[in-house]
């Protein structure tokens, strides 16, 4: 039996899923992709690895390392924002309630409604936020232990190693069930 969703139905789906929205979602790629980046003046400077010499090699861990940390941000946003969405109804709701005080014309559905798109807004924000925060620690601290421990390696070994078990670290702990 094949079952035909209405508009209606979408529009539940879309309001009560947990989704990300477009701005969360360009906030993660674009700081994924600047984290990543971050790095390559650390190895230039730092370890005297040669920029136009290795830019091929900078170019495709820059790249996997942004894949690896954007997973990493959504992982560990989805659950937070849960969790942040229960935290932050009560104080939405007051101020909703204080706003529909002033216009007596919106409805209690209407009411509802803005709750709990106010809520999800304010939640996947704050979610995004905190995930790119702590995964951003996490990555940054991981990639400066390695690369001190592996400065007897070469330069090009030791930019690669260190960005991907860095990335892969944070991709890997932002998957449990029990983060943060």
């Amino acid at each position: 039996m094949v079952v035909k969703i209405t508009k209606e139905d979408e529009q539940l789906l879309e309001e009560y899923s947990q989704a990300a929205s477009k701005n969360s979602d360009k906030l993660v790629y674009v700081n994924a992709f600047t984290i990543s980046l971050i790095p390559i003046w650390l190895f230039w400077r730092i370890h005297k690895m040669p920029l136009i010499a290795n830019s091929f090699l900078y170019a495709v861990v820059t790249v996997a390392s942004a894949f690896l940390m954007s997973l990493a941000y959504k992982n560990s946003k989805t659950p937070l924002m849960e969790r942040i969405a229960v935290r932050r109804t009560e104080a939405i709701s007051k101020q909703v309630n204080a706003q529909a005080g002033k216009d007596k014309n919106m409805s209690r559905k209407n009411r509802e409604d803005s709750i709990r798109e106010l809520t999800k807004k304010v939640a996947d924000h704050e979610s995004t936020t905190f995930s790119i925060f702590y995964n951003n620690c996490l990555f940054m601290l991981v990639l400066l232990l390695l690369s001190a421990v592996l400065h007897h390696f070469s330069s090009p070994v030791n930019y690669s190693v260190s960005m991907l078990i860095a990335a892969g670290s944070a991709a890997f702990l932002s998957s449990g069930k029990g983060s943060f």
